[in-house]
């Protein structure tokens, strides 16, 4: 059963225009640990990349947030949700503390979608409940 649905845009420019006000602070405060590995990485070999990749997750963990009904509120914290990718490239959620736990107990699990353009990165969440055993 669809528990929640969430989606976001936003605007590359504006990631960029914060990220060049307040340096790596912004993104270390948005992104997990293995997300700004990731982003630190891109960034390295092209900065463009690295700032999409920052804006991308930017817009994943706000349509997660609304998908789950939580909005920023906890246990809903930026750096408790993180959207990697396996190896093929499909995106997935990954959760820690007590939001893993708060979602774990409730029967949840995630799929998003994330895509940009040279402006604009978007993101598609839907949130299942699985019905109980």
């Amino acid at each position: 059963m669809i528990y929640g649905v969430g989606t976001d845009v936003c605007d590359v420019r504006r990631i960029a225009a914060t990220l060049a006000r307040r340096g790596d602070r912004f993104a270390e405060r948005v992104l997990g640990p293995t997300e700004l590995q990731v982003f630190r990485a891109r960034r390295a070999r092209v900065e463009s990349r690295g700032l999409r990749f920052l804006a991308t997750r930017f817009s994943a963990k706000e349509a997660f947030s609304k998908a789950i009904g939580l909005g920023l509120h906890a246990p809903m914290t930026w750096r408790a949700c993180e959207i990697l990718n396996h190896s093929s490239g499909q995106p997935y959620v990954r959760l820690h503390g007590a939001l893993a736990d708060w979602f774990v107990a409730r029967g949840l699990s995630a799929h998003v979608s994330v895509s940009d353009e040279s402006d604009v990165a978007t993101s598609f969440v839907v949130v299942e409940q699985h019905a109980a055993r």
